[in-house]
C-alpha cells in the first residue's frame, strides 16, 4: 500500500487525504479523518459528486470513528480507467473490497448517498462478508429500483436522465458547458433549503471534474449498468435476489425530486438482518448536505452500539 500525505485542507477541518494503490492498480484519493484504531466508516459519494459531499459526517464522526470518504473511480484524484466496460457494478463493489483491503481491514460500516448507495447495496448484496453495518441515503434498494423502473411510469419520467445518458458525447457537452452551469443547477437548484451548498462549496465539486474524461468516467456508471441487465429481469440466485445479512439503516429526504418516496415501502422482504428508515420531511436528494445535524444523529444512533463496550474491553476495528 502506498500512502501520500497531501496538503490544502482547511486548519480547522480534521481530515487529511491520502493516495492508496488498490489490488487492481487503481490509485484512490480518500479524504480521511478520526483515529486509525477505531471502527472503519466508508462514505461513498454519488453523482455529480465528490469526497467533499461528506464535510459534515467527516466532521461529526470522527471522534469516535476512522472516516475515510474515497473519490470514487473515475472522479477528481482517483483514477479514471477509459471505457465503459470499467464501471460495472462488479468493478465498483470490486473498489471497495480492495479499499478495505489496503487499509489493512476485514469489515467495515458502509455507507452510501445517490450512486455511492448503489454501490452500497451492491456490496452488501455481493460481499456481505465486508459489510459491519450498512447506511444508505436517498438511494432505493436496487432490486425495487429495478422493477420500479420497468413498472412505474411516474418512476420512469423521474428517471428520464439515465436514458439521456446512454447517448454518446452530448451528456458531456452539456455537462462542461458554461463552466458546468448544469453542475451548479443540479447541486443547488435542487436542494430544499436554499444555501445548503455554497460557492465554496461548488468550487470542490467543480475541481472534482477537472480533468477532461471524469464527465465521462461519471456518466459510464448508467451507461455501464444499463448495458449489463439492469434494467431486465433477475435470473434466479442472481445476487441482486440475496436478502441483506447486515443491520441496515436507510435516511430518506422525502422531496427528493429524482427518486419517488414509494421506492422506500414493502423493503422487510429484502433483509435478513434488522432493517430501519429515517424519513426527513424537510430534505430533498442532497439530505446530508440539506440536513446534516440529523443526518448526522441518525447515523450516530445507529451507531451506537459499536461504541458499547463492557468493562474490561476494548472496541476492535474492523
Amino acid at each position: 500500500m502506498l500512502t501520500l500525505m497531501e496538503s490544502g485542507a482547511p486548519r480547522h477541518d480534521p481530515w487529511h487525504f491520502e493516495s492508496l494503490v488498490l489490488k487492481s492498480g487503481l490509485k484512490m484519493r480518500v479524504a480521511r479523518a478520526g483515529p486509525s484504531d477505531a471502527p472503519l466508516v466508508v462514505m461513498m459519494h454519488g453523482f455529480p459528486e465528490c469526497w467533499y459531499s461528506w464535510r459534515h459526517q467527516l466532521r461529526s464522526l470522527s471522534d469516535s470513528f476512522d472516516c475515510v470518504a474515497p473519490e470514487m473511480r473515475g472522479y477528481g484524484q482517483t483514477d479514471a480507467p477509459r471505457g465503459v466496460a470499467n464501471y460495472t457494478l462488479d468493478k465498483l463493489v470490486g473498489d471497495v473490497a480492495d479499499l478495505l483491503d489496503a487499509m489493512g481491514r476485514r469489515r467495515a460500516v458502509i455507507v452510501g448517498h445517490d450512486w455511492g448507495g448503489g454501490v452500497a447495496w451492491a456490496t452488501a448484496l455481493m460481499r456481505p462478508d465486508i459489510v459491519e453495518r450498512l447506511i444508505v441515503l436517498n438511494c432505493p434498494h436496487l432490486k425495487r429500483f429495478s422493477g420500479e423502473l420497468r413498472r412505474n411510469p411516474r418512476q420512469m419520467l423521474r428517471s428520464w436522465y439515465m436514458l439521456f445518458f446512454q447517448l454518446p458525447w452530448l451528456p458531456e457537452a452539456i455537462f462542461r458547458a458554461g463552466n458546468f452551469a448544469a453542475l451548479e443547477r443540479a447541486l443547488r437548484d435542487g436542494t430544499v433549503r436554499k444555501g445548503a451548498i455554497t460557492d465554496a462549496d461548488m468550487a470542490y465539486f467543480r475541481e472534482a471534474f477537472r480533468d477532461p474524461y471524469a464527465i465521462s468516467a461519471a456518466i459510464n456508471y448508467y451507461r455501464a449498468n444499463f448495458r449489463s441487465g439492469f434494467m431486465a429481469k433477475p435470473g434466479e440466485n442472481a445476487w441482486i435476489d440475496r436478502k441483506i445479512e447486515a443491520p441496515t439503516l436507510l435516511i430518506w429526504g422525502e422531496q427528493d425530486f429524482a427518486l419517488g418516496k414509494e421506492l422506500t415501502y414493502e423493503m422487510q422482504g429484502l433483509f435478513s438482518g434488522p432493517f430501519e428508515i429515517k424519513y426527513i420531511p424537510s430534505a430533498g436528494h442532497w439530505v446530508q448536505q440539506e440536513e446534516p445535524e440529523t443526518v448526522n444523529r441518525y447515523i450516530r444512533d445507529f451507531l451506537s452500539p459499536m461504541l458499547s463496550v463492557s468493562p474490561g474491553k476494548t472496541p476492535q476495528p474492523g
